[in-house]
């Protein structure tokens, strides 16, 4: 880092939220603007990289911070970089890695990245990304380094360069609608938290149930009375569901398509409910748990590859 960078700072940068997600993220941003703050995305990949295009770290003036644009290795010197940012007033880019002049900054993986440092005037463009994110809608954040400015637009393309501006896409989160009050469901509930997945309770009585499933949404299911479940099983069924999925043996599981294709439903409708759950057998709560959950997760991923894979490079309209 430069000397400057040095002489800006009064206190080694520090990382003061310990967090991937992104609204926390844009929320951070937010609340330094009027101090100083600038918000950094990693727009370029060469070979290997910890984190994806887009990836994005918020630095406030007195250099704490918080996300991740790497593994880790390189946030604070990141961080240095974006303080002297800050108190010049002007956006620059910085490489880091393979193709860097810092020879002293290595990424473990060997590769290079390079990070938009935008320095910040106003927190309008941030909130109307956390809300439209709240709202469960896609939304991008556009950098354009000529103008050194950033605006809000929807979109539902992929993060990447497009005619010399960086779109910075954001999807809807998984979200999982959970039914059950045993330990089966308790537990899930702790994990699927701790691992930063939206969580909402639900049960029969839940008449409200059809407007929060979107396609990004998973519906599970975890009652050991298959009549309990069956209101919501049909709710899930009439949806747009990213998964479904219900607890009990396959026993159980074929009496339930049973009783579901005795009810009217068509085969292909059937087999969208997932049984026995999860990605292995067993009958710990905890392990039932990290069963479903790695299920739900690696569906949703292949979910958003799908989408960018034919999802057209230009999809948006300003906010």
């Amino acid at each position: 880092m430069s000397v400057s960078s040095e002489r800006s700072l009064t206190t080694a940068p520090r990382c003061v939220i310990v967090t991937e997600n992104v609204s926390e993220i844009l929320r951070f941003a937010a609340d330094g603007v009027r101090g100083g703050c600038a918000l950094v995305t990693l727009v370029g990949i060469r070979g290997g990289a910890a984190r994806s295009i887009g990836a994005q770290m918020a630095v406030h003036a007195d250099g704490t911070y918080c996300g991740f644009v790497s593994g880790g290795c390189t946030e604070a010197a990141v961080a240095a970089e974006a303080v002297e940012a800050i108190h010049a007033g002007a956006d620059r880019f910085l490489t880091l890695g393979a193709g860097s002049p810092f020879i002293d900054i290595a990424l473990p993986c060997g590769g290079g990245i390079t990070l938009a440092i935008h320095v910040l005037r106003s927190k309008r463009t941030l909130e109307a990304i956390v809300k439209n994110i709240t709202g469960r809608r896609s939304v991008a954040l556009v950098f354009d380094p000529a103008l050194q400015m950033m605006t809000a637009v929807h979109d539902s393309g992929i993060s990447g360069w497009r005619e010399g501006r960086f779109f910075r896409v954001f999807r809807p989160r998984l979200r999982i609608l959970l039914g059950g009050n045993g330990v089966e469901a308790e537990t899930l509930l702790r994990l699927a938290t701790g691992a930063d997945v939206e969580v909402t309770r639900i049960d029969e009585a839940n008449g409200s149930l059809r407007p929060m499933i979107d396609e990004e949404t998973a519906v599970i299911l975890l009652y050991h009375d298959i009549e309990r479940e069956r209101a919501l099983l049909e709710t899930a069924l009439a949806s747009r569901a990213l998964y479904i999925g219900a607890l009990g043996s396959q026993t159980t599981h074929n009496k339930r398509r049973a009783e579901l294709m005795r009810a009217g439903y068509k085969e292909l409708d059937v087999d969208r409910v997932k049984g026995p759950i999860g990605l292995f057998k067993t009958k710990n709560s905890c392990a039932l748990a990290i069963s479903i959950l790695g299920e739900v997760v690696g569906v949703y991923e292949k979910h958003i590859e799908g989408n960018e894979a034919k999802t057209p490079d230009d999809q948006s309209g300003q906010l």
